[in-house]
């Protein structure tokens, strides 16, 4: 049975054909891979390492993954968001181009050196198995850094009701027609997320700690990625959020050991090896 959901797939690749990530800035889009990738263990990772990265969209990792590696296959479910990607690291020769979903990855399993998905596994139907179905592919001793929606656990009560209330304007604004969704999307982006965004920034200037201040991660990031981000957490239908605790113990079940969940933004980064 295919792991994915097939409105969530059309909708992802709208959202990379709409924001292909052409226009974030060299150091926002280093500063976003940093973040992400911050205790992935590139030391481990042998001369040419041969990877996956599942659930590419546009190549905004693969294009800082791949100059660090031998080859990198870029995997994703939508033909629209894998076109993208061709464009966007058509100056990449080791990266390879798969259209396939989580459950049907054209890789032999034990064969890779590393993987990451990030973003991806939280909108598919099992998060659990397509968990499973990527560290499959690893050798052993292979890494597997993974990004998680994190299920607010290192929040307080006040600001999971925040996020209850978003939620059920996602659950209306992901079902609408796809121009309609997008315009609402753009809307929030500038009447939600810049505004609330801004103030953590002027707040934080004047040494106030806004480390619970709703949006405050997007203080620094361009309006660009406010919006991106807001079509991608309000336009999609499927998502799944899980605790620290939940991850480390799902990677566990999927036969990875030294489990790391990182502390920072963003939440919850995990990598682990491959027993």
């Amino acid at each position: 049975m295919r792991n994915a959901d097939q409105a969530t797939v059309d909708g992802f690749g709208d959202e990379w054909s709409r924001f292909d990530q052409s226009r974030l800035s060299e150091a926002e889009s280093r500063q976003a891979f940093e973040d992400y990738f911050r205790i992935f263990p590139w030391s481990t990772l042998p001369d040419a390492a041969v990877g996956f990265d599942l659930g590419c969209g546009s190549g905004r990792w693969a294009r800082r993954v791949a100059p660090r590696v031998g080859t990198l296959h870029c995997i994703d479910a939508s033909p629209a968001a894998l076109r993208v990607a061709e464009k966007n690291l058509g100056d990449r020769p080791n990266c390879v181009f798969h259209r396939a979903s989580v459950s049907d990855m054209p890789l032999p399993d034990d064969s890779m050196d590393f993987g990451y998905s990030l973003g991806v596994l939280h909108h598919i139907p099992d998060p659990r198995e397509g968990l499973r179905a990527c560290v499959k592919k690893l050798k052993r001793g292979g890494p597997f850094l993974v990004y998680l929606y994190y299920a607010f656990d290192n929040r307080p009560a006040w600001f999971r009701g925040i996020w209850r209330v978003s939620d059920l304007g996602r659950r209306v604004v992901s079902r609408l027609p796809k121009p309609l969704r997008f315009g609402v999307s753009e809307i929030l982006a500038a009447t939600i997320y810049l505004p609330m965004a801004r103030t953590a920034k002027l707040l934080e200037r004047a040494g106030v700690d806004v480390e619970q201040f709703p949006l405050a991660s997007y203080r620094n990031g361009s309006f660009y990625a406010m919006r991106t981000d807001a079509l991608d957490r309000f336009g999609t239908r499927l998502e799944h959020r899980f605790t620290a605790a939940q991850i480390r113990e799902m990677m566990n079940d999927a036969g990875l050991c030294e489990v790391v969940v990182g502390n920072q933004f963003p939440y919850w980064c995990a990598v682990g090896t491959r027993c």
